[in-house]
């Protein structure tokens, strides 16, 4: 299977995605995805079927600028994203500043963000370019997110938040053909 057309065509079936991948192409970042559920959660319901999309809690939208790190320029961006896109809750971060949380060393680009996500299915973005075409990035490989399982980031293993954003989040329960991997 191809994988990326595979999931290139359901994002082109998908209007809402593509103008929430439109409205964050408009802001004219030079690194950036839309990551996480937006792509995990489009082809988890492709797998189980779902006539239409699951709705989605939020949209992530993930960049690096190392020039920048005030997050008042996040905010900006989720104002100028929600006046294009009003009907989802858009979440802005800034991979340049995220490993202060996460007490890592500094990221190099949104790709090496990403890569740091908990679960390996989250590790994933897709990117609209200026002609249209989906640029996508998967940790994994994207295979992974078609296999409908669910494994930690053997990378960045933290077992207790794996563990707790399954139970929080209710994915066994919104697409119950997955299959938790416990490693080891």
């Amino acid at each position: 299977m191809d994988h990326q057309a595979a999931t290139s065509a359901l994002l082109q079936q998908d209007a809402l995605r593509l103008r929430c991948l439109q409205a964050a192409l408009s802001l004219g970042l030079h690194d950036w995805y839309l990551g996480a559920g937006f792509l995990r959660n489009l082809i988890w319901d492709a797998l189980h079927q779902y006539p239409k999309p699951t709705p989605l809690n939020d949209v992530d939208l993930v960049y690096f600028d190392n020039t920048d790190l005030n997050r008042s320029t996040e905010q900006r961006y989720v104002q100028q994203l929600s006046a294009l896109v009003p009907q989802v809750q858009w979440e802005v971060k800034n991979q340049a500043r995220m490993h202060l949380f996460h007490q890592h060393a500094p990221y190099q680009n949104c790709a090496d963000g990403i890569s740091r996500w908990v679960e390996v299915p989250t590790c994933v973005g897709v990117r609209l370019d200026h002609s249209g075409h989906f640029d996508f990035y998967s940790s994994f490989g994207l295979a992974e997110n078609w296999s409908l399982s669910l494994r930690i980031n053997p990378l960045y293993p933290r077992p207790q938040l794996f563990r707790q954003r399954i139970k929080d989040k209710g994915w066994l329960e919104l697409w119950p053909l997955l299959q938790v991997v416990v490693p080891g």
